[in-house]
């Protein structure tokens, strides 16, 4: 088949498709990610639920787990840990009992700026071969991408 007639994303080789090379980079985003937090004792998905919490505080177990990107169970786990480590804390909710609705320290704030700032240096590093047109470009097409398969799922 001709080049011009190939599916777009798609390859001869798994290192042609964009899906691919997409998921090579998150895999090696997390590396880096989980290595950069290593030094204040904290996992990416701790950080991630940190992160939730301080853009949204009392998000819910269920909540979190959809943000961060892992199983509710998981999700419960990850804030046992955080609450035992006086970084967060969690409330029942007002009209649905059994819901805790979790938020921040002023531990667990300090933390979340700490841990911020080396995940910003390894997202600089990542992105610092592009100009700023091209990342704002990278930016778009990503979203794009996430709206094209949201909209598929309904």
């Amino acid at each position: 088949m001709e080049a011009s007639k190939k599916n777009p994303g798609t390859g001869d080789l798994l290192g042609g498709s964009i899906g691919y090379e997409l998921k090579r980079a998150q895999h090696a985003l997390r590396l880096r990610m989980d290595e950069a937090l290593r030094g204040k004792g904290v996992t990416t998905p701790q950080y991630s639920a940190l992160e939730a919490l301080a853009e949204e505080p009392g998000l819910s177990n269920a909540q979190l787990a959809r943000r961060s990107f892992v199983t509710p169970q998981t999700m419960n786990q990850i804030l046992k840990g955080l609450e035992a480590a006086g970084l967060v804390r969690r409330e029942g909710h007002p009209e649905h009992g059994r819901v805790l609705r979790s938020y921040l320290t002023d531990e667990g704030e300090t933390l979340r700026g700490e841990c911020a700032g080396r995940v910003a240096a390894v997202t600089g590093r990542m992105v610092e071969g592009l100009a700023d047109r091209q990342r704002r470009a990278l930016l778009e097409a990503l979203r794009v991408c996430v709206r094209a398969l949201s909209a598929e799922s309904r």
